[in-house]
């Protein structure tokens, strides 16, 4: 017959038994985040990549992941190491022992995977352990060292600290799936659509970050087929960029502080998300499904003549190439030298140039828009990325309204503009609200020109920072058009009202503006 002491016993006996079961399947929960230290988070602290210390500073940082290399010696040690030579020993034709006498340079012993394991899972309730497992040479040993490894992993009860395994073979990501099912798996060699993984039962791919720029198709079609989305090694600020703004799941980066700088800095922590943009990742004339060309003379009695001609818009190398070129071309609406139009009394214009727009194509209310550019030298150039209102053609200019997002001219070297036109504010009475901002090396250096266009303002950043902000006022459209669609502009202009305004320099041509890319963000509420 049981006692009232046995009973309290038996009762904490069991309360001890629960918390320890639930004690092993809660030590870690992923952080919310997409930062994946690559071999650790060596490079700020100038720590050994794959060692123990850039294994605890990227858990310090907060990463959701710490990504680090597996190989395996001659006599069956798992260790933890990227090359296949080590110190130029032969990482499989060396024992253990022999490459353990060999210290990394802040002097820590060459890991095991075990030992590197157990640092990972200590004090650790947020940051994933990201296993890559190295090929072996001889192939058949590929399977031994992916049972090897998740036999480890069970030793050490360290599964839930596993946010995934990733290997540049197939075979040992699928032995791991054979053996453990539940474990999460990737693929790194980036030759693999994401069909073809999803179909092996493969969790995601991991690839190098160029493979995805290149086929940006992949980046959808994984996302549809609910695959996991990395990409690595991602190390520029503007790759970072476009890793976030794309939505990648994780970011496997050696600067994973400027990755958390960068994540801060988006427009996804304002609420925004992606809509619409052109990375130019791709060769050739402008997307025909994304930009369309402007022909002949427009505007402001400008001298270049409008074409639509690769030479002076061409897409390669990732880049938007807009040129301009000193030569002549026929003008098509040309009547006569008497017309007093000035677009028709001219038989030829003197400079040729191109201006793209996403007139009728795509067109926005409100948001976030952000173009990267390099701009063109010359005194006489006037490059503008700009917007119109969509009702342009109904009531014309400026009732339409106009978002300068970045306006340069070649006489002020260091300046750009932004500014907005509307009947009531623009420059043909003087009032237009325009501020101009000093532009570190225009010629040899990208910047970010943008605009923050809500309901309430208007807010123009050069390089992340805001110098001008206007505010609605509330009154009329004809203070405020800005409550309707507006379409893009890219272009360079020839001298003209604001752009000749102190000749033009023809030892300039040809010139160009590299874009590198235009995005366009919204909030949900903004969205047609």
């Amino acid at each position: 017959m049981f006692t009232i002491k046995t009973n309290v016993y038996i009762l904490i006996l069991f309360s001890f038994l629960v918390a320890c079961k639930s004690n092993s399947k809660s030590g870690i929960s992923f952080a919310d985040n997409s930062v994946v230290a690559h071999r650790g988070a060596w490079k700020a602290d100038d720590l050994p990549s794959n060692s123990i210390a850039s294994l605890r500073k990227a858990i310090e940082l907060g990463c959701t992941g710490s990504e680090f290399d597996v190989r395996m010696t001659a006599d069956d040690i798992l260790i933890v190491t990227h090359d296949a030579d080590y110190f130029d020993m032969p990482v499989e034709e060396t024992t253990y022992a022999e490459l353990s006498k060999v210290k990394l340079p802040n002097g820590e012993i060459l890991p095991t995977l075990k030992e590197y394991v157990l640092a990972g899972i200590k004090n650790n309730d947020s940051t994933g352990l990201v296993c890559e497992i190295k090929p072996c040479k001889n192939k058949e040993r590929n399977p031994i060292i992916a049972q090897k490894v998740l036999e480890l992993v069970d030793e050490l009860g360290a599964h839930e600290y596993v946010l995934s395994y990733i290997s540049f073979s197939y075979k040992i990501l699928e032995e791991i799936e054979k053996i453990r099912p539940a474990a999460v798996t990737q693929y790194l060699d980036g030759s693999a659509q994401p069909s073809k993984l999803k179909e092996d039962g493969i969790d995601g791919l991991d690839y190098h970050y160029s493979k995805l720029t290149n086929k940006p198709q992949w980046i959808s079609e994984a996302k549809e087929k609910d695959l996991i989305l990395n990409a690595w090694t991602v190390n520029e600020v503007k790759d970072i960029d476009w890793a976030i703004v794309h939505g990648f799941d994780y970011i496997t980066t050696d600067e994973p502080e400027i990755a958390f700088e960068r994540i801060a800095a988006s427009p996804l922590n304002k609420g925004y998300n992606l809509v619409w943009s052109d990375e130019f990742n791709y060769k050739g004339l402008p997307d025909h499904t994304k930009w369309s060309f402007e022909k002949g003379f427009i505007r402001n009695v400008e001298k270049q003549y409008y074409v639509d001609q690769m030479k002076n818009a061409k897409v390669d190398s990732g880049m938007l190439s807009l040129k301009v070129y000193k030569e002549k071309v026929p003008n098509a609406a040309f009547e006569s030298k008497e017309n007093k139009d000035w677009k028709k009394n001219q038989g030829f214009a003197d400079y040729s140039s191109s201006s793209i727009e996403t007139k009728d194509i795509e067109e926005w209310t409100y948001g976030y828009i952000e173009i990267r550019a390099k701009l063109p030298e010359g005194r006489g150039l006037w490059p503008a990325l700009w917007m119109l209102g969509h009702n342009f053609e109904e009531v014309g200019w400026p009732k339409c309204g106009e978002i300068d997002i970045m306006e340069h001219v070649g006489f002020e070297r260091d300046s750009i503009f932004g500014t907005i036109h509307t009947k009531a504010y623009n420059h043909m009475k003087r009032t237009e609200k325009g501020k101009k901002a000093f532009i570190d090396k225009p010629y040899e250096s990208f910047h970010l020109f943008a605009i923050e266009w809500t309901p309430d303002k208007m807010d123009f950043l050069l390089d992340n920072k805001v110098y001008n902000h206007i505010e609605n006022e509330y009154k009329t459209s004809d203070e405020w058009p800005f409550d309707q669609d507006f379409y893009l502009k890219l272009n360079i202009a020839v001298g003209g009202m604001l752009g000749g305004q102190k000749g033009i320099d023809d030892n300039s041509f040809p010139a160009q503006m590299l874009v590198d890319y235009v995005r366009v963000f919204q909030k949900d509420e903004y969205k047609n």
